[in-house]
């Protein structure tokens, strides 16, 4: 049997892969429900994202396994307006005349930003469009020196700058250039005339999710059900302690010739009552943060992730008028994305639904240390001081959901810190790793990276 520490996506299809191919798998997820960050709250009508979701063109692999899974035609391609918020105005960026309209950046400041966008390089006067190409090649620049050299100041000090501030914090001085040009591309399906096309699954992610979770089946799949011990041939063993959570004493197995160690079963806790059980397995994949796989195996990882905090507000009438709101005045949160103004409110029983979203760098943050009630509070009277007219009696419920380590910080040096897929080489034989620190989630995290580190992890077993 092999194993599966982890049910989000990258669990689940790292599960389905090796399945498909006729091994016998077990998923065991820690959370009540499969999905990770892909897990949804009930609405009035269809289910609903936890964290806000969207799938860019590029996304191709969860595509073609939504269509495998037969959900492929719930796909909906629609058009994610977005506008930016600066000295109370809220400005729409989508089309040529709304970018030549917006008054913060010259014309010459407009030409310089455009051209970075459609990957031309237009330093010394002679377009190149190869420049980009190898985005690797910047992995070392920081992204400020990127910008001040490929753009101009006035696209830095007044489009990336707060952009990079709300994502980053402190830590932008340290961000590589190519996680930004990797999420130039990653993003850069437009329609000229309309605005970017984002893609929707008709029924929320959860349609994927339990397709998934069909597809490989609902009894190989343990919920509420930690992993807290890998052992090893030859005796060594690691162990988790914390529900799967933190670092435990653990011996770590190491590389020694043909005496090498390999993985021969995992020890699971369940929640509550449940108890502790011993499972037999041939090959381990963690699909979780590293910080687990360290506490099971002794791999370190030297990748720091940033948290989120995210609200789902309820109201009973719409507060914008575009999907995605980036802001640069002072605000309490980084970004409000309206998500009825890109799925119909009709789908969620005329509800319609705000995201309030910020970023965390860290436990010690300020906003991290509010509980719930002081987070609702101090971004509904955000809101408030942005748009004077909105009415908090329209708000009908407010859902918070944090998660100490939501994304990857990309900084300078990131790809010699991501993790292997296969660790045989790192002195773990049978331990396979498709969490968000592999190759697959670089430069950008995302859905799609999920799955293709799931499939990933699962091809090396297969290989094998």
């Amino acid at each position: 049997m092999i194993g599966i520490v982890g049910g989000g996506l990258a669990g689940l299809a790292a599960a389905y892969r090796l399945q498909r191919a006729g091994h016998d798998v077990r998923v065991f997820e820690a959370a009540a429900e499969p999905g990770g960050l892909a897990a949804s709250y009930e609405t009035a009508g269809d289910r609903v994202e936890s964290y806000y979701h969207h799938l860019s063109k590029s996304e191709e692999t969860i595509v073609e396994l939504a269509a495998e899974l037969g959900v492929g035609e719930r796909i909906e391609w629609r058009v994610g307006k977005n506008a930016y918020y600066v000295d109370g105005v809220s400005h729409p960026l989508d089309t040529p005349w709304e970018i030549a309209a917006y008054p913060h950046l010259s014309l010459y400041d407009k030409i310089r930003l455009t051209a970075l966008t459609l990957g031309i390089d237009v330093r010394g006067g002679r377009p190149r469009r190869d420049t980009y190409d190898d985005i690797e090649a910047f992995e070392d620049v920081p992204v400020t020196e990127f910008l001040l050299e490929h753009t101009t100041r006035g696209v830095y000090e007044y489009f990336f700058e707060p952009l990079l501030d709300a994502k980053f914090g402190d830590r932008t001085e340290d961000i590589s250039a190519a996680w930004l040009l990797g999420r130039i591309k990653f993003r850069g399906e437009r329609d000229l005339l309309r605005g970017e096309i984002l893609g929707y699954l008709d029924g929320g992610f959860a349609v994927l999710v339990d397709a998934l979770v069909e597809a490989v089946g609902r009894d190989r799949i343990d919920t509420e059900t930690a992993v807290t011990e890998l052992s090893f041939s030859g005796g060594d063993s690691g162990t988790v302690t914390d529900g799967g959570a933190s670092a435990g004493d653990r011996i770590a197995p190491q590389a020694d010739g043909d005496s090498t160690p390999s993985v021969t079963s995992l020890t699971t806790q369940r929640r509550g009552e449940g108890g502790s059980g011993t499972h037999d397995v041939d090959s381990v994949v963690v699909a979780t943060m590293p910080d687990v796989l360290e506490s099971l195996t002794g791999y370190g990882c030297d990748v720091d992730f940033q948290g989120s905090i995210c609200a789902l507000v309820s109201m009973s009438e719409p507060l914008l008028d575009t999907y995605w709101l980036n802001i640069a005045d002072d605000a309490p949160f980084g970004a409000l994305i309206e998500h009825t103004n890109f799925v119909p409110p009709e789908r969620y029983g005329g509800e319609h639904l705000l995201y309030v979203a910020s970023y965390v760098q860290g436990p010690t943050d300020d906003l991290w240390q509010r509980d719930d009630d002081g987070i609702e509070s101090l971004w509904l009277e955000g809101i408030e001081s942005l748009f004077p007219e909105f009415d908090p009696d329209a708000v009908t419920d407010v859902r918070i959901s944090r998660n100490p380590k939501t994304a990857p910080v990309y900084e300078r040096g990131y790809l010699d810190m991501v993790v292997p897929y296969d660790l045989a080489s790192a002195g773990h034989p049978g331990v396979y790793y498709a969490g968000m620190a592999s190759r697959a989630q670089y430069p950008e995290r995302s859905l799609n990276g999920a799955i293709e580190a799931g499939y990933a992890a699962a091809d090396r077993i297969l290989d094998r």
